[in-house]
């Protein structure tokens, strides 16, 4: 691919610096940008990465993830043989990522997954000017606008107050959605305790110790019908067991980037669906790619032709990866991994 970077089965590698950003395996060096599943996998025998996302993959796998850490902080440069590396933020989940490698042949980025919406849990998107940019592009069609989360927040909060006798069991991935989602409740004046399923518990925890003001937390336990009126959250594919039903009539509701395709929240039974994405719509993942400066963009998992065919019509030098591993966002890999926090918790 060039001679910084090479597409190998387990994912992307750096030959000079000898390791693998964000593996779909085990391998003996690996690069994590972010904790979620689809990228941060046990096994590995040296992991390098932010110390959020150290301790969250400790949080999620246990204590012997990996063989060796090595934590490397927003801005710090690190040179292995003839190559920099340096973390920079994404703005998706709490420690998330880009990694920047500059050699020889010019500076490259792989963005790992990135938003440029504020988000009050997380460090917000650094642009890093590169001459090769690796961008994901799970929205990467024009139909994917995500509105302002404040906008779909007034909505659950509307509803709370039309439904006052209902429970509102709201479905957020454990890991960066939940947290947000909480955060951006509060920041709409709702100061009530919020309750979770026990898979949300322990990620909450650690967003709080890492000084995110998440309010009023307690554990759903054996609760249920009790609950009307509040708010429940918990993975979203709780919704469809019977850990749901203890609820009995309750307001179901998603938050998620797929909630803007109706047909997908109708399928799962999605009342009230609240387009909240932490991934980049069309217009950043376009805006980005523009302003990085880059002049080849790498495009991996999601709609990968379509942003493909805009940079191309942009002069730029454009290929999809077509990397087997990477979920649509991170919701196949985390309905796996919550059921770990579940028990975990």
């Amino acid at each position: 691919m060039s001679e910084t970077l090479i597409l190998t089965p387990e994912g992307l590698y750096c030959p000079d610096v000898r390791a693998h950003i964000d593996p779909v395996r085990p391998v003996e060096r690996a690069i994590i940008t972010h904790g979620h599943a689809d990228h941060a996998r046990a096994g590995h025998g040296s992991v390098l990465a932010t110390p959020q996302t150290l301790d969250i993959m400790a949080i999620r796998y246990g204590q012997g993830f990996c063989e060796q850490r090595q934590e490397l902080v927003y801005g710090e440069v690190v040179k292995v043989a003839e190559t920099e590396i340096s973390l920079h933020p994404a703005g998706h989940v709490l420690g998330s990522a880009q990694v920047r490698l500059a050699d020889k042949a010019g500076r490259t980025v792989i963005s790992g997954d990135y938003k440029r919406q504020s988000d009050p849990t997380c460090a917000d998107f650094e642009l890093v000017p590169c001459d090769t940019f690796v961008t994901e592009a799970t929205f990467g069609l024009p139909v994917f606008r995500h509105p302002p989360a404040q906008e779909e927040m007034q909505k659950l909060l509307a509803s709370l107050q039309l439904l006052p006798e209902k429970t509102h069991l709201l479905g957020a991935y454990s890991l960066g959605k939940a947290q947000r989602v909480i955060a951006e409740i509060r920041a709409a004046g709702y100061e009530r305790t919020i309750y979770l399923h026990g898979a949300l518990v322990n990620l909450c925890t650690y967003y709080q110790d890492q000084g995110v003001d998440l309010g009023s937390l307690e554990p759903v336990g054996t609760r249920g019908r009790e609950l009307a009126g509040e708010i429940v959250m918990c993975p979203p594919g709780q919704l469809a067991d019977r850990w749901a039903r203890r609820f009995g009539d309750a307001m179901t509701s998603v938050a998620s980037g797929w909630m803007r395709v109706r047909a997908r929240a109708r399928q799962r039974g999605v009342e009230l669906p609240l387009v909240i994405s932490d991934h980049s719509d069309w217009n950043d993942l376009c805006r980005t790619i523009r302003e990085t400066g880059a002049q080849t963009i790498w495009v991996t998992h999601g709609a990968e032709d379509a942003l493909v065919h805009w940079c191309e019509n942009q002069g730029l030098v454009a290929r999809p990866l077509n990397m087997i591993g990477y979920d649509d966002g991170e919701e196949a890999a985390e309905a796996t991994v919550s059921q770990i926090d579940a028990v975990a918790g």
